[in-house]
């Protein structure tokens, strides 16, 4: 018995140790890597008909995967989501769609502001945060050193989306305009869209108000009246424009 005792005591005393080292983070910085299929982002744009050898002479100048860094801080309910550290090979390929989107989100009023570069026009989108209704499953995985859950949804009626939230961030927040998980959201993949984000690290910073300013320049549009916008100038594109449509709204 004197040793069953023991044995519950010592068990208490290492799970009351653990308890004391659970850290629950409201504020910081996410570094994101975003990765793109550029290969297969042509070949959705150029389907099978003609232009092959043009969509092949690009893919040629081009490499299958084009890697780029976001940073997101964040601090209660508050995430300001912006391009991080750059890579001088990107300067050598194309700029595709939301490479230069900052976007500032307030959770708790439900309510996003993101600056869009299209083209040479500049967009500032104010509205609501998006509504996705995510399924949670039992799947989990490491990333960046946290424990992670699976979570499934579809946006935009046909757009499957894969996301691995952690609750030792507190923030419901993510990368570009996801969001509404308990948690914070530190991988997201749309395999159909060949776009995936997933963080490299999360740095306990202390964040300034300064750093969580939301943008101010670009026309003020809503979500809406900015996929109208895109909609007009790209009417005679085809699946490029198709494509990069789909791209932007993330």
């Amino acid at each position: 018995m004197r040793k069953i005792f023991l044995y519950i005591v010592l068990s208490l005393c290492c799970y009351g140790a653990q308890a004391q080292h659970t850290v629950f983070l409201d504020k910081g910085r996410i570094e994101f890597e975003k990765k793109q299929n550029i290969h297969a982002m042509l070949d959705e744009m150029w389907g099978s008909g003609e232009g092959q050898s043009w969509k092949e002479l690009e893919k040629k100048s081009q490499p299958q995967f084009k890697t780029s860094y976001f940073d997101l801080v964040f601090s209660g309910n508050i995430t300001y989501y912006k391009p991080g550290r750059q890579l001088p090979e990107n300067n050598q390929v194309r700029e595709w769609p939301a490479e230069k989107n900052v976007v500032y989100t307030d959770l708790a009023a439900q309510r996003s502001v993101a600056q869009k570069q299209v083209f040479d026009r500049l967009f500032l989108q104010d509205d609501s945060t998006r509504a996705i209704r995510w399924k949670i499953t039992d799947e989990t995985r490491k990333i960046a050193g946290f424990d992670c859950r699976r979570a499934n949804a579809i946006i935009m009626d046909s757009v499957y989306v894969v996301a691995f939230y952690t609750d030792a961030i507190v923030t419901s927040g993510g990368p570009e305009s996801f969001s509404g998980l308990p948690g914070m959201i530190l991988g997201l993949a749309l395999p159909h869209e060949h776009i995936t984000w997933f963080a490299t690290k999360v740095l306990v910073d202390d964040v300034k108000p300064e750093s969580l300013k939301q943008p101010v320049k670009g026309k003020k549009v809503t979500r809406k009246e900015l996929m109208e916008n895109m909609s007009k100038a790209l009417s005679d594109w085809g699946n490029w424009g198709k494509v990069y449509m789909k791209t932007a709204q993330f």
